[in-house]
């Protein structure tokens, strides 16, 4: 027995190990990583579609506009802790859409709230009927309203000298002058505070309306919310300003934050479906056990064990893998099915390969290392052109909004790597290993039930 083979099952064994600890159970925390990441399908939750309108948009910029768009709400969304969102830019025919998934928040409403879309202040004053009407001013021949969109990203939440917390903003160039003029008009009267038509309202209930006491130009604060909600609200508005207003056309005309489409998943249907999938892999890799221990026999168990440590590395790495989290989906389950039958099939090219040397007449570990050595070409060629399929469906299923058909081509080739990684090393290993220590020696074992004779 070399001890170059024996090296290979301990690093083998400790990669193994390290796969099984780091999946079981599959939602404890690991390097930071809670569990495997679901979809909308199989977690249930909120899709929701978004137009925008970039009329305003200078010709030629709506593509970078868009795509900081994106990465507003994906920094909005993470801010709450919200790690399994997918976020995604869709353009068609000059127009864009933005598609939102938030697996685990099935109330369409709460999940409109969550991600803060639109959060923004709007700073208020009372006419003369007693009602709240939008503060504005005049700048370079504008009429603005008031709101946070003129707050730099600095906002933060701090407690004050009597305890009190506090949410301490600045203005850009444009708000210091709205400031400016509306804190002068307003002296000695109320500036109310309101969050997406709503107003904002401390803890005791009361609606957030300071008196203004002095002309406010570069920087304020706002008192009477609680601590937390101070320190999500700085949170959201920290993470930037949505540069184009987001809604749905209808006949030509927008309507600002209505979405385009909305849908809940119902987390039982998405149970069932993990349920049905679970049932699916089991039924298969049944009867694929049963169908390589009966043909393959010696072989055929190998093959199984190298797909037992296969299953574990491939669970392990959708978990961890560190480049970007792998959102398991139900066309990613079918991509990982998939990739287990793949992962066979490489066996039992080697396989058939192997057996024929032997019916040539070819020793164990001679008919061994040829068979591996001839299947390698075909084993290459084929995952080859299983990866360039997988790219290919990547980039479109990423360049037009066809989520399902990315997540199936992301897990199937993660997974056809891996299987010529078990195929080639942790089948191989084994097979050296048991011909070398002439354990099992009768070529029956082997699947082959004749050779010529000599």
């Amino acid at each position: 027995m070399r001890r170059g083979n024996v090296y290979l099952l301990i690093f083998i064994l400790v990669l193994f190990g390290f796969a099984l600890w780091s999946i079981a159970p599959l939602g404890r925390n690991v390097f930071g990583r809670e569990g495997l990441r679901l979809g909308l399908d199989l977690a249930g939750g909120s899709y929701l579609v978004y137009q925008a309108d970039v009329s305003d948009i200078e010709p030629g910029k709506e593509d970078d506009t868009m795509r900081g768009v994106k990465g507003v709400i994906e920094r909005r969304i993470d801010a709450l802790g919200i790690t399994e969102s997918v976020v995604q830019l869709q353009k068609y025919e000059g127009e864009y859409n933005i598609v939102i998934q938030l697996p685990g928040i099935a109330d369409i409403e709460k999940a409109k709230e969550t991600i803060g879309l639109f959060t923004v202040l709007e700073f208020r004053e009372q006419d003369a009927g007693g009602n709240w009407t939008p503060a504005t001013g005049m700048v370079n021949g504008e009429e603005l309203t008031l709101t946070s969109r003129y707050f730099k990203e600095n906002t933060y939440a701090t407690v004050g000298q009597l305890g009190r917390p506090l949410l301490k903003f600045e203005w850009d160039e444009e708000g210091q002058e709205l400031s400016k003029q509306i804190t002068t008009r307003l002296l000695g009267k109320q500036l109310a505070i309101y969050l997406s038509d709503e107003p904002l309202r401390g803890e005791d209930g009361r609606i957030i309306a300071p008196v203004v006491q002095a002309v406010i130009e570069d920087k304020g604060q706002i008192e009477g919310l609680s601590l937390a909600d101070a320190q999500e609200l700085s949170r959201l508005l920290n993470a930037g300003r949505i540069p184009v207003p987001l809604g749905r056309w209808v006949a030509g005309i927008f309507e600002p934050s209505v979405p385009l489409y909305e849908r809940t998943v119902n987390a039982t249907l998405g149970q069932d479906s993990i349920e049905k999938s679970i049932m699916a892999a089991v039924i298969g890799i049944v009867l694929l056990v049963i169908f390589m221990l009966v043909y393959y026999r010696l072989l055929g168990l190998v093959a199984c064990l190298s797909l037992g440590i296969y299953g574990v590395m491939l669970l392990s790495i959708f978990k961890l893998w560190p480049v970007a989290p792998i959102t398991l989906t139900l066309p990613g389950v079918a991509g990982f099915i998939l990739s287990l039958g793949m992962a066979v099939d490489a066996n039992v090219l080697i396989f058939e390969r192997t057996k024929e040397e032997l019916r040539g007449g070819r020793s164990l570990g001679a008919a061994t290392e040829t068979g591996f050595n001839r299947a390698w070409t075909a084993i290459r060629d084929s995952n080859i052109t299983t990866f360039i399929a997988c790219i290919i469906l990547i980039w479109l299923g990423r360049g037009f909004g066809a989520l399902m058909v990315k997540d199936f081509a992301q897990t199937l080739l993660i997974g056809v790597a891996l299987s010529m990684f078990t195929a080639i090393v942790v089948t191989r290993t084994f097979l050296r290993l048991i011909i070398g220590s002439r354990v099992v020696k009768n070529l029956a074992a082997y699947g082959v039930t004749s050779v010529p004779k000599k």
